[in-house]
């Protein structure tokens, strides 16, 4: 599993785009994890599926709510990665109202949960293999602060936790 200090795995993430611009065509977009994380800070959480109800209730909505403060930290960008499609993680971005303030990135083959170490067997209830929900905050491609849900829980990688150990 990953941990604190470790560098994100070398993945590729795929983002639904709904204009073109910056190299970017409409529709499912490559996100290079490795590339793309280079120089920046990036505050990052994962949940276990677009449009399930803590997901788009709690967990989505307070990290749009804080954008701002999350830019005041110090945090470049916000990026929300669902084991979905990217054209699911499009519809959920609409649906959110995200805009510019959450990137929403599909895992649609779980490579990157894998790769973290951060599964979910849900293959029982239904949705197969997911993520679990946790919150990191990444600087230039490694690992700061990593905050783990237990099963079925949503205590600590809220948008306030995260905020918290980004301001500090």
């Amino acid at each position: 599993m990953i941990q604190v200090g470790d560098a994100l795995p070398a993945t590729t993430l795929m983002e639904y785009s709904e204009v073109e611009g910056e190299g970017c065509s409409i529709g499912p977009n490559p996100v290079d994890v490795v590339k793309a994380t280079a120089g920046k800070t990036i505050a990052l959480f994962a949940l276990p599926g677009a449009f399930t109800p803590t997901c788009s209730a709690k967990h989505v909505p307070g990290y749009v709510e804080s954008a701002e403060e999350f830019k005041a930290a110090g945090v470049d960008e916000i990026w929300c990665v669902s084991v979905n499609d990217a054209f699911v993680m499009g519809a959920w971005a609409r649906d959110q109202k995200t805009g510019t303030k959450v990137r929403m990135l599909g895992d649609g083959d779980a490579a990157f949960a894998k790769a973290t170490g951060l599964t979910l067997d849900l293959t029982g209830k239904g949705l197969g293999l997911r993520s679990n929900r946790y919150s990191m905050l990444v600087k230039d491609g490694k690992v700061v602060t990593l905050n783990i849900e237990g099963p079925g829980k949503f205590e600590v990688s809220d948008a306030a936790t995260l905020l918290a150990q980004a301001r500090s």
